[in-house]
């Protein structure tokens, strides 16, 4: 178990809303976990960072409890993962994590900045037998394996992305030089069809990558296969729902938040972590 060794704040955009919210990270008590607490709101009601309190994986993943909501979540909960954070208390202003610069390099960055306390581990969960989840030709999937690793593959008919397949094992490639750079991406033509349906009002060339059929908008790359590192970070964050994540091969190909916390609930039901 661990948290945070002193607590930090951060301000920025929303990626749906558009909105600016602040979040403060804090110190919470071994076995506590790692939950929001909307101070704006009433009594500042507690949302569990857990499988159980998703509610839309919509381009990101919201949690709910009762009537307080807060959404894009993952790369925060991918940061205080990669670090080793088991317990955590969020403190925020408003219904989304702010975006910052489309990656979870601010969140680490911070996060290595005021250090990180680390007591017993107590994660010996792992998966035992293979668990596929299918939609189409997309599938995620959890494997057992001797050591736990990521690996994602997307493909997208567009020139700068393509095929690209990645695998991380945390073990070899630290999370804040790996994945924590690899910032969020959207496709030109699909922006106003996303606008126009209420989301990504906060999005902009600051804070995502941005192509079109032949070119990206606004490089340079932070690394050559930037995107699907980032579905990784995606992946690692949904995954953190589960509270502790079993040691395994956790593998995707052209998923989405939906089919990242239905094995999420997969798992929670067959191997409670």
């Amino acid at each position: 178990m661990s948290t945070v060794k002193s607590a930090f704040t951060l301000t920025g955009i929303g990626l749906h809303s558009g909105n600016t919210t602040t979040v403060k990270v804090c110190p919470a008590p071994a076995g506590k976990g790692r939950y929001f607490v909307r101070v704006d709101l009433p009594d500042a009601p507690i949302i569990p960072a857990g499988v159980d309190s998703v509610a839309k994986t919509t381009l990101s993943t919201e949690l709910v409890k009762g009537f307080a909501k807060v959404g894009t979540v993952e790369h925060l909960l991918a940061s205080l993962t990669g670090w080793g954070i088991t317990d955590a208390r969020l403190e925020i202003d408003g219904s989304e994590v702010p975006l910052l610069d489309g990656s979870a390099h601010v969140w680490s960055q911070s996060i290595e900045a005021v250090g990180v306390t680390l007591s017993i581990p107590e994660n010996t969960a792992l998966i035992s037998q293979p668990i596929w989840i299918y939609e189409g030709d997309t599938f995620v999937a959890a494997l057992p394996s001797p050591e736990t690793r990521f690996s994602y593959g997307i493909d997208f008919p567009y020139e700068p992305i393509g095929n690209q397949w990645y695998s991380w094992c945390p073990g070899v490639e630290s999370f804040s030089t790996a994945i924590a750079p690899a910032r969020t991406f959207g496709l030109a033509d699909q922006i106003e069809g996303l606008q126009k349906a209420g989301l990504i009002k906060g999005g902009s060339l600051e804070n995502a990558l941005v192509c079109d059929r032949s070119r990206w908008l606004n490089p340079p790359l932070r690394f050559e296969n930037e995107p699907v590192r980032h579905k990784i970070l995606d992946l690692l964050g949904d995954l953190s729902l589960l509270g502790n994540i079993p040691r395994g091969h956790y593998l995707a190909y052209k998923a989405s938040h939906k089919l990242h916390v239905e094995l999420a609930r997969a798992i929670q039901n067959s191997c409670p972590a």
